[in-house]
């Protein structure tokens, strides 16, 4: 087991890491919509799911990956009338590549964020 940080996103605020290699699979702990540096999220659900998105490219990058290297991905989302947005922010993100791929509504998410994305790669 080997753990993964991305050096370009926060250190996580809990007793987690970014990523762990076992094997060779990459398990990517949920990513928020943090930009950054940034102490706020970008507006709106579409933006959000950008930002959260390359949070998680930012880690199978520190593991020397891709988006292309997805084999699994889990969204969670505040509000299930922002599933078709989600749902075509990620297809355009991800083009041909077809992950398999879980959207679950659920209660808040930490800070007020209104998606957060965790995922699984191989590597």
């Amino acid at each position: 087991m080997k753990l993964i940080t991305a050096e370009k996103l926060p250190v996580p605020g809990g007793h987690y890491s970014h990523g762990v290699m076992a094997g060779p699979l990459l398990f990517i702990s949920g990513q928020l919509p943090f930009p950054p540096g940034a102490q706020t999220f970008p507006d709106g659900i579409e933006a959000q799911t950008i930002q959260a998105m390359e949070n998680i490219d930012a880690v199978l990058q520190a593991a020397g990956a891709s988006l292309s290297h997805l084999v699994s991905v889990h969204i969670y989302i505040v509000d299930v009338a922002d599933w078709p947005t989600v749902n075509l922010t990620y297809a355009t993100l991800m083009g041909a590549h077809r992950p398999a791929r879980v959207i679950v509504p659920c209660g808040p998410l930490h800070h007020g964020a209104l998606v957060e994305i965790s995922a699984v790669a191989e590597v």
